[in-house]
């Protein structure tokens, strides 16, 4: 069973690194990689999807799946022209070469054309009805053009667009509709590149040392000396993980003993497309030092430590804020301010975003109000990140529409590892009481 598996993982490689070599724009399918490399439609169909998964190839409709060129996460926030064809239900009318370009920016063509002309650069798009010139100008100024209202163009335009690779596409919905969902997901795509990964912090070329499962105590002592540190994955002949191994674990052990005998079993991993913050959380909550870094085969690719995630998640918190999270969004209401007594206290209104079906204000607002007062009022006594352990919340009246309220977090207790904090919202106007909470939290700061 064991031998079939290992079998089963080599094609899938081999596979992987064929579609690798391909050049871009190459068609792939399930029955011409099961003929060529002489393995089942079942284990090519799961190597192609793992492809896709990768960014290696793209299914396109009426095309079908193409070797494509594997995206940057630097170049996230860049939406191509075919993004944009699908986003709008577009049809390409010409260009279709150029559909795999980014595009830098859209400009809205509500303008006398030459006026127009000005805002135009190489890789924008243009939104416009109708206007053939226009269509050409921004052709030759080496963008692409979307044309709103259902509108076609004309003969020479198409032309022009087939020989630059622009594309020219017609979308049946109105130019503010267009540019509405062209914004919403350059903003998606922002929050998505602030989102740290594993595999960004991780070296490509990282050298993993890991202990076999019928290494011994000398052999761990070896590498002791050799890293300087005293944790290791434990891996099996085809460099799986089993086990991680630290110093603890080898209290009062026979010097040939070996790691299959002495190390901790199923340990917590993660993947490379793993945010970094869950994979603080993971370390915080399971109390581990050493992270292994799996691939899809669970195969180890890397490893990293509380050292690298504080690192990360510090290189996070002085890049600029590109793109509104929803917490952003309900918190960019509220002031810091200071009561009578010189606590802190955070004021705003209610909105209507944040109301229910009923007008009030939404059990999950004031959720998020009450952390993020706790956060930052924390903040003010120690730096670092808060992992949230638990929260027991009180709703105590309902909260109406446009109604201005106090947020008054107030500290019982900051550790080295844990912070108690106390939460309570009022009704600036009667001064009454709408909810309360009492949260426990753990810092992820700690060695």
């Amino acid at each position: 069973m064991e031998h079939t598996a290992q079998e089963s993982a080599t094609k899938h490689e081999q596979i992987l690194k064929y579609i690798e070599s391909l050049k871009i724009g190459t068609k792939i399918s399930v029955r011409k990689i099961a003929e060529k490399l002489a393995v089942s439609e079942g284990t090519a169909y799961r190597a192609i999807k793992e492809a896709d998964n990768l960014g290696l190839v793209s299914t396109k409709e009426r095309v079908g799946t193409v070797r494509v060129e594997k995206k940057l996460r630097d170049n996230i926030d860049k939406l191509t022209f075919a993004e944009v064809v699908n986003m709008v239900d577009g049809e390409v009318l010409g260009g279709l070469g150029g559909l795999q370009k980014t595009l830098n920016k859209f400009v809205i063509g509500a303008m006398q054309q030459d006026a127009m002309m000005r805002y135009i650069d190489p890789g924008s798009l243009l939104i416009v009805g109708n206007r053939s010139k226009a269509h050409i100008c921004a052709l030759e100024q080496g963008a692409g053009v979307l044309i709103t209202g259902g509108f076609g163009t004309s003969e020479e335009v198409t032309k022009l667009a087939n020989q630059l690779e622009l594309p020219i596409i017609s979308s049946s919905y109105d130019t503010f509709t267009v540019a509405s969902m062209i914004n919403r997901a350059i903003y998606d795509r922002l929050i998505k590149k602030k989102i740290l990964l594993i595999e960004d912090i991780v070296p490509p070329s990282m050298e993993v040392i890991a202990l076999k499962s019928h290494h011994t105590l000398k052999d761990w002592q070896r590498l002791h000396e050799q890293a300087g540190h005293s944790r290791f994955p434990v891996v099996d002949e085809w460099n799986r993980v089993l086990g991680m191994i630290t110093s603890k674990d080898l209290i009062g052990a026979e010097p040939e003993q070996t790691m299959d005998k002495l190390m901790t079993r199923n340990p917590v991993t993660a993947t490379p497309n793993t945010s970094v913050a869950t994979a603080a959380h993971m370390m915080v909550w399971e109390g581990i030092d050493l992270l292994p870094i799996i691939d899809a085969n669970r195969k180890l690719m890397a490893v990293i430590s509380r050292k690298d995630v504080l690192k990360a998640m510090q290189h996070i918190q002085r890049q600029p804020q590109n793109g509104e999270t929803f917490e952003d969004l309900i918190w960019a209401g509220f002031a810091e301010e200071r009561n009578k007594e010189g606590q802190p206290v955070f004021r705003g209104a209610i909105t209507p975003q944040m109301t229910n079906q009923l007008g009030t204000v939404s059990e999950g607002v004031l959720t998020i109000l009450m952390t993020q007062a706790a956060y930052h009022v924390v903040q003010g006594i120690k730096k670092g990140d808060l992992v949230m352990d638990n929260m027991s919340s009180y709703f105590v009246k309902p909260v109406q529409i446009e109604s201005e309220i106090d947020i008054l977090p107030k500290i019982i207790e900051v550790s080295r590892k844990f912070g108690k904090i106390d939460v309570a919202i009022y009704h600036r106007n009667t001064n009454t009481l709408v909810a309360k909470a009492m949260l426990t939290a753990q810092f992820i700061d700690q060695a």
